[in-house]
């Protein structure tokens, strides 16, 4: 059974491990570069449009915009720019030549200063060499297309024919690779769109070159970024493409090498459209996926040994307290409650154990009260029988009287007695009277069906009217009454009160010697008032003091029932007290026996 249930949780759980640990790895295998992948798609979209609210309020401050730029690269590690309505860099400061025109038609053309930037033409190593070849001085023929005072280059050459420079994306879209072109030459555009092509001639006046730690030369830098740049710009300058405000996101791939590329058209009231752009490389993603397949071997070799582990450990720690619960109720079934399940979990074992130890309790309760009821059953069976025997007893007497009487009145001995016998059968008809009646009262509360009913009275006053109708039979003994007592309103069936002092009273003056005392005394205790009476002379021997209660006791056993009473008057009282809920008892004092019972006060 033991090893049996271990194995089976050892197995399952073993199992399900395994299951979790096989889906964890197809996963991994077939889904996780994917789910990677487009996280950080997600990720970087909503970094964009972070960048994009911060970008509107840093328009016109160039400054905030680059430190804008580098704060994202820095932390996203992608490159972010944002380009003007004709894909050119905005806001930038140091990598430009101006030139002012040869040969102008009018003052204004000959006094314009023409800016054409210079990244899309020379790295940034070779303007940090001091390799260009272009000087502040030099004749330019630039073709290009003319955006207010700027001029985005295609080709730039010597006046004397020779190339320079040439814009390669530009240069692909607006001439045939084919065709031999000839610099000096102005074309008609040939793409659709309004971009037209302008042949300039004229003299450098001023170059702008970075020298290193610029702002954007983390963006000049990057070449794969500005050759995407001025392919987006191709296409926005002669493909006419329309972008929407929603982010356009494309991809990119350069030596097996996959890139992201994010426009973000930003629109402004009364003004150009600009764009954010940015691009991030996939590749920590795919050395990420690598790195992780590679290692993927070790992980789940380990994770089968701690799988295996965990297991058997689960398995010991879920049958231990469920062996523990088998053999506690193996116990339960043999009626053996000593041992309890220790409750250390909070889950449904725990609940478990709870229960059955509470079941256990109870069980044990009612096996314990029925071994009470069933040893209550023998006692009362075994009163019984000294009820009937004393009962027997009590009648035998008198019906043997009166059949001696009514056998000499049978007879006719003693006639001159008639009277005398006449008297003594009534006397013992008397008697027997009220034995049956006390024996109909005691059943009567005996049976657990009587109800008491309360009311207020003084019981001092019962007290005194009790003693006044028992006079008779105190002053033919000669005895004295002391009477102490407190003026109380107490709560309780007056009726049955007064009829369990009478009883008291009786007794008393019964077992009192001639010429003794009896004192009646009332005393206040908190809320309850103590009634005692007491006889003196008479003792009770104490190993007999509990038995006083009893039906048919008579404290002296040389003393007969022509004393008086029933031997029921202490057995009624003790079952009033017990319905009154009252405490009661009996105590042998200095020089006698004092009865005793309290009543509540009314409030």
């Amino acid at each position: 059974m033991r090893s049996s249930i271990v194995l089976k949780l050892f197995i399952l759980t073993t199992t399900l491990c395994m299951l979790i640990l096989a889906v964890i790895y197809i996963g991994q295998t077939y889904f996780f570069k994917d789910y990677y992948a487009n996280r950080k798609v997600s990720d970087l979209q909503a970094k964009i449009e972070a960048f994009q609210s911060a970008y509107r309020n840093t328009v016109g401050h160039s400054l905030a915009t680059q430190s804008l730029e580098q704060d994202f690269y820095r932390t996203n590690n992608a490159t972010i720019t944002v380009l003007d309505h004709d894909g050119n860099l905005k806001d930038v400061t140091d990598f430009y030549l101006e030139m002012r025109m040869l040969k102008a038609l009018t003052k204004e053309q000959e006094k314009e200063r023409i800016k054409v930037p210079l990244y899309q033409l020379m790295s940034i190593e070779e303007a940090g060499s001091g390799q260009s070849l272009i000087a502040t001085g030099d004749q330019l023929i630039i073709t290009g297309v003319k955006s207010t005072s700027t001029l985005i280059p295609i080709l730039v050459q010597h006046p004397s024919g020779e190339l320079l420079y040439a814009n390669e994306p530009l240069q692909r879209k607006v001439f045939k690779g084919s065709e031999k072109v000839e610099y000096k030459e102005k074309r008609k555009p040939i793409a659709s769109g309004q971009s037209t092509l302008t042949n300039l001639f004229g003299v450098v006046t001023d170059i702008r070159l970075p020298n290193g730690g610029g702002a954007s030369d983390f963006i000049y830098s990057n070449k794969l970024f500005l050759d995407q740049i001025n392919a987006f710009q191709a296409k926005l300058l002669f493909d006419g493409i329309q972008l929407t405000d929603s982010m356009l996101i494309q991809d990119y791939e350069l030596n097996n090498v996959k890139y992201k590329l994010f426009i973000q058209p930003v629109h402004f009231d009364n003004g150009p459209t600009n764009y954010i752009f940015a691009m991030a490389s996939l590749q920590p993603v795919d050395e990420a996926v690598q790195m992780v397949k590679d290692y993927y071997v070790y992980i789940v070799l380990f994770v089968i040994v701690l799988v295996l582990f965990a297991s058997l450990y689960y398995s010991l720690q879920i049958a231990r307290p469920l062996l523990r619960i088998n053999h506690t109720t193996k116990k339960i079934a043999n009626l053996d409650f000593s041992e309890t399940i220790p409750v250390r979990s909070k889950d449904e074992i725990g609940d478990l154990s709870r229960n059955i130890n509470q079941l256990s309790a109870t069980l044990h309760s009612y096996i314990g009260k029925l071994q009470e009821d069933i040893e209550r059953e023998k006692q009362l069976e075994t009163t019984r029988k000294e009820f009937i025997s004393g009962v027997s007893h009590e009648l035998k007497t008198p019906l043997s009287v009166m059949k001696s009487c009514i056998s000499i009145l049978k007879d006719g001995v003693a006639v001159h007695k008639k009277d005398h016998y006449f008297e003594a059968m009534e006397k013992e008809v008397d008697k027997m009277d009220h034995l049956i009646v006390d024996m109909l009262e005691l059943a009567k509360y005996e049976s657990g069906t009587y109800r008491m009913q309360m009311d207020a009275f003084f019981i001092d006053k019962l007290i005194e009217s009790a003693c006044d109708q028992l006079a008779q039979e105190i002053a033919s003994k000669q005895l004295r009454l002391n009477i102490q007592l407190v003026p109380a309103l107490v709560v309780a069936n007056q009726h049955r009160i007064e009829q369990v002092i009478t009883n008291f009273m009786t007794n008393a003056i019964r077992y009192t010697p001639e010429n003794q005392e009896i004192v009646v005394s009332t005393a206040e205790e908190a809320d309850q008032v103590v009634v005692c009476v007491e006889n003196k002379g008479a003792r009770i021997p104490e190993e007999q003091l509990d038995k006083v209660w009893d039906r048919f006791y008579r404290g002296d056993t040389a003393r007969h029932r022509s004393d008086g009473g029933t031997g029921l008057g202490l057995a009624i009282s003790k079952k009033i007290l017990e319905l009154h809920e009252a405490n009661y008892g009996v105590t042998n004092t200095k020089d006698g026996v004092a009865f005793y019972f309290s009543l509540h006060k009314k409030s």
